[in-house]
């Protein structure tokens, strides 16, 4: 089963970036522990600044399932929405603070309502948990 994992804005700075909030590890890091842990899965990543290659890569993606973190593109972007809405591939949306309990601007994703769920809170720990979900479902 194929899964591909996708980052949004500031995600490439996971391990430095506020690591009161995001913790000191890296995505890159956490990856591999991913591939270590789930060998039923091929996974794949992919992370961008961008919104237009997040999109792109969205829409051309041959996987059986997505999970995204769009970050802040979550509160912002109708394209990306749009993008979810149209593609058949299902999707996890996935967040590693608790945007409900941060700034208020946080407490709106405009993604959510195309996902089929959302896993948000558990740190890195969200993204292992969307991959459970796949397995399961």
């Amino acid at each position: 089963m194929k899964i591909l994992i996708v980052n949004g804005p500031n995600m490439n700075l996971l391990g430095t970036r506020e690591t009161q909030i995001y913790g000191n590890v890296s995505f890159e890091e956490y990856f591999e522990e991913l591939i270590s842990n789930f060998p039923m899965l091929e996974l794949d990543y992919f992370q961008s600044n961008i919104e237009g290659d997040i999109i792109d890569v969205l829409q051309k993606s041959s996987a059986l399932g997505i999970v995204l973190n769009a970050a802040g593109y979550s509160h912002t972007s109708v394209a990306i929405r749009d993008c979810i809405a149209a593609i058949s591939i299902p999707v996890i949306e996935v967040h590693m603070s608790n945007t409900a309990s941060r700034e208020s601007f946080r407490h709106e994703s405009l993604i959510s309502p195309v996902c089929k769920g959302v896993i948000l809170g558990f740190g890195l720990k969200s993204y292992s948990l969307a991959l459970t979900s796949f397995l399961e479902n």
